[in-house]
């Protein structure tokens, strides 16, 4: 996973985005469709159609665009066909792992100590 600085924020593009744009194409829909800036520093997410691809967007100073593909899932988006929502960093990593980070289960549930 990225290093994210502690200010940044992580916005997800609802609906599905044309996976051919690049760092520009997806730079001018964050700025026309999201009302955003796509250079604050920000991590801007976008899905593809079939769900199986996605690119992020972040400028760190210099410019960044990641990509991710799996091999037999999909990943996991709200059912929103418009707008942004907002994740944390620990959800952005189940989103790139794959894992429904919507809902995720606890493995362990603390009991009082004594």
């Amino acid at each position: 996973m990225i290093g994210l600085p502690a200010n940044a924020r992580v916005w997800l593009a609802a609906g599905h985005t044309d996976m051919r744009k690049g760092f520009d194409g997806l730079a001018a829909q964050v700025q026309g469709t999201l009302a955003a800036n796509p250079f604050g520093g920000h991590v801007f997410v976008f899905r593809g159609r079939r769900g199986d691809i996605v690119k992020l967007l972040w400028f760190d100073g210099q410019g960044l665009l990641l990509a991710k593909c799996l091999e037999r899932e999909r990943f996991v988006w709200p059912s929103a066909t418009q707008g942004r929502v907002v994740l944390t960093a620990a959800q952005l990593s189940m989103l790139l792992e794959g894992i429904d980070w919507r809902m995720p289960a606890r493995t362990h549930t603390p009991s009082l100590a004594a």
